[in-house]
């Protein structure tokens, strides 16, 4: 028999984004304990007995000033471990950001597959399920666990932010690379049907060797257009940069992008505060807490996905569909 509502933690780190998620589902986090010690180690524990219920985790595993991406992978680990040691009956992971999720081949010899690491340690402490948010390679995902996943995306909020700002514009959808021409395609279908019209779409060639990544001409029309460019994550912003720029060369009236993942890293302030683009769109799967005040700032926007985590969780707990939630 399912409880009536589901059980939902999240750690210190992610807990302004947990009580959002919370707040969607009409609930209250949980109470837990989370203790640092003097030498670097520490404990977690739930404080409300979870003995046979259904239990959900949330924890965003990005790196920070306070806690860098292998604390919080740990402490998400060891407190999936304290909850199935307390009796309860299923854990599920929820993760807006997974870490290492771009390690997911050998690409030279003797190379990590760091996401198939991952999905092990998650498995070994038990968990039962791991919520995703737009992972770089969702079949390499897939395949490297041997537990439930579900992988949620981000599209759906996105062209809700789109369509009224394009509503009268010649829009064309751009991948930055042959990897994301699915995630723009599903992108622009869905902001085609909320426009009522066919948008066209165009991409963008990258070849990376050795840790050097030249980017190739973009193939398809954006002159006099609105180009919007779509991808999973935006890092140091080279790569969104220069597809930026080259659409601008071939003549694109704006560009805009939209990306789930906002990590900011390294000169990414500097080197997307150009004016090449309009406008840029992430998530709130990673707290835009790396962008200073400036140009950059000025042109951000963050939508926020706890909504749809609520959903998902919401769906999961009571045997929903997440297809058709994804279909939205």
């Amino acid at each position: 028999m399912i409880a009536t509502h589901p059980v939902i933690f999240a750690l210190d780190a992610s807990r302004a984004f947990g009580e959002s998620v919370a707040r969607h589902l009409g609930l209250a986090l949980s109470e837990h304990e989370e203790r640092s010690f003097e030498d670097g180690e520490h404990k977690s524990r739930p404080l409300v007995s979870v003995r046979g219920r259904d239990v959900y985790v949330v924890q965003s595993l990005y790196g920070d000033a306070q806690q860098s991406v292998n604390d919080k992978l740990c402490r998400l680990l060891f407190f999936i471990g304290a909850l199935k040691d307390a009796g309860a009956s299923y854990v599920t992971a929820v993760v807006p950001y997974l870490c290492y999720a771009r390690k997911d081949k050998k690409s030279q010899p003797r190379d990590p597959v760091t996401t198939r690491y991952v999905a092990g340690l998650f498995e070994s402490v038990g968990a039962g399920r791991v919520v995703t948010l737009d992972v770089h390679n969702l079949a390499a995902y897939q395949n490297a666990f041997r537990c439930n996943t579900e992988h949620l995306e981000a599209n759906g909020l996105f062209v809700s932010w789109f369509a009224p700002l394009l509503a009268d514009e010649d829009v064309v959808v751009v991948s930055p690379d042959a990897g994301g021409v699915r995630r723009a395609d599903d992108f622009r279908e869905r902001l085609s049907r909320a426009l009522g019209r066919t948008v066209p779409a165009a991409f963008a060639g990258k070849l990376r060797a050795l840790g050097v990544v030249t980017h190739e001409p973009i193939v398809g029309d954006v002159r006099d257009r609105c180009a919007v460019i779509v991808d999973d994550l935006i890092s140091t912003g080279g790569t969104l940069s220069a597809t930026a720029r080259d659409c601008r060369a071939l003549g694109a009236k704006a560009v805009y992008a939209a990306a789930t993942h906002g990590l900011f890293v390294g000169a990414a302030s500097e080197t997307l505060g150009n004016e090449a683009l309009t406008g840029i769109v992430v998530t709130n799967s990673v707290p835009a807490f790396r962008i200073p005040d400036g140009a950059l700032r000025q042109k951000l926007a963050v939508v926020d996905c706890s909504v749809l985590f609520a959903q998902a969780i919401e769906r999961l707990h009571s045997g929903g569909s997440i297809s058709s939630l994804l279909q939205r």
